[in-house]
């Protein structure tokens, strides 16, 4: 075989590889589209379940007890009992006990199995996309985050990989799995119709073993951010309902079906400080990872390029959030207003520094 013959051979072999990649990807929207419609039906089954009447029961028994009661559903062939929501207590010395919410389901059997559907057709989605990420790494012949497109498919990917790996540790995250499976379908449309790029080679800049260790830590830091920021967003829902309660107020029907059924707003604040702190260290090791990458490809370490300014300006806004989270004065809703700023700025590194700002860093292929 010929050199040209060999060569044509390659390049066809990597198309076929893009557009197996393309069917996966394609094909993944479709059944997250299914997990999108299960999870809807979790909460509707959910929200025609006695869970407003069990928390307010729960709430008034906080005080007094270390667990709240299990919640029983009626089937039609007997009882089931569901496992019973745990109290916990906010940080603050003196502030009131709040029991966790049964769940999405709201103690409801059929909206639970809704559930637990839900779930297997992410984890089937997850492999699915998985597999449409490998593929296009192979059609590519490198890692799969050359421009924007990729850096997106792979993102929902790891941040479908993040929430699985929460819940098969055991945590109480099934909450999340409606406005992840939300962002992932925007995150995905946005990548297929407006950031697509065909496959094709890095720019020289690109061509380093520092590609595979500085681009999948922030792709990591951000999956793991997004999780903490959707935390932040239901904790300060979930902390104005309770005030709204303890004070003699009276939400809405709606707002009292959903809030009633996601944690307490102690254990989401918890859930998002955690995971803030816990990839925080490897954000740091991200902008010091590109740093000495910056020294291998440009000859300079820092620069002050849009991307590295905003890398440090988001690491600054993080860096402010655990710090006022560990001071006394700023737990809570000024704390978790910081951190949602600190995504902002995470959010804006990303999609606008790419789309709208030129730099060194300019590699979105659109």
């Amino acid at each position: 075989m010929t050199l040209a013959a060999a060569t044509e051979l390659a390049a066809g072999t990597n198309e076929n590889l893009a557009n197996i990649s393309n069917v996966l990807i394609y094909s993944s929207m479709a059944v997250y589209t299914l997990a999108f419609f299960a999870h809807i039906a979790e909460w509707l089954f959910g929200s025609r379940s006695k869970v407003g009447r069990t928390a307010a029961a729960l709430t008034a028994d906080g005080a007094k007890k270390a667990d709240g009661p299990a919640v029983t559903v009626q089937t039609a062939g007997g009882t089931a009992v569901l496992e019973r929501p745990k109290v916990v207590v906010r940080a603050a010395a003196g502030a009131r006990d709040v029991p966790d919410g049964p769940g999405a389901h709201g103690g409801d059997e059929q909206g639970d199995l809704y559930g637990r559907i839900a779930i297997s057709l992410t984890v089937l989605a997850f492999a699915i996309e998985a597999g449409g990420v490998l593929t296009r790494a192979l059609s590519v012949q490198r890692a799969p985050w050359g421009n924007m497109y990729e850096f997106n498919i792979t993102f929902s990917s790891v941040a479908v990989g993040v929430y699985l790996v929460f819940l098969a540790l055991r945590k109480n995250i099934r909450w999340l799995g409606l406005p992840l499976i939300t962002t992932v379908l925007l995150d995905l449309g946005v990548a297929v119709t407006v950031l697509y790029t065909a496959s094709d080679q890095l720019v020289p800049a690109l061509h380093s073993y520092w590609l595979y260790i500085h681009v999948s830590t922030a792709i990591l830091c951000g999956a793991v951010f997004y999780v903490g920021a959707v935390g932040t967003i239901l904790y300060l829902f979930r902390d104005s309902y309770e005030n709204k309660l303890a004070t003699g107020g009276k939400p809405g029907r709606f707002a009292s079906s959903v809030m009633e059924r996601l944690p307490a707003s102690a254990s989401l604040d918890k859930f998002a400080y955690r995971v803030n702190a816990a990839v925080f260290p490897l954000w740091t090791f991200t902008i010091i990872a590109g740093a000495i990458w910056a020294g291998d490809a440009w000859g300079r370490y820092w620069g002050w390029d849009p991307k590295e300014t905003w890398s440090f300006i988001t690491w600054v806004a993080y860096a402010c959030y655990l710090h006022a989270r560990a001071t006394a004065g700023w737990k809570g809703r000024k704390a978790a207003y910081i951190a949602l700023i600190a995504f902002a700025c995470w959010l804006f590194n990303y999609y606008g520094v790419n789309l709208f700002v030129t730099g060194k860093h300019s590699y979105a292929g659109v």
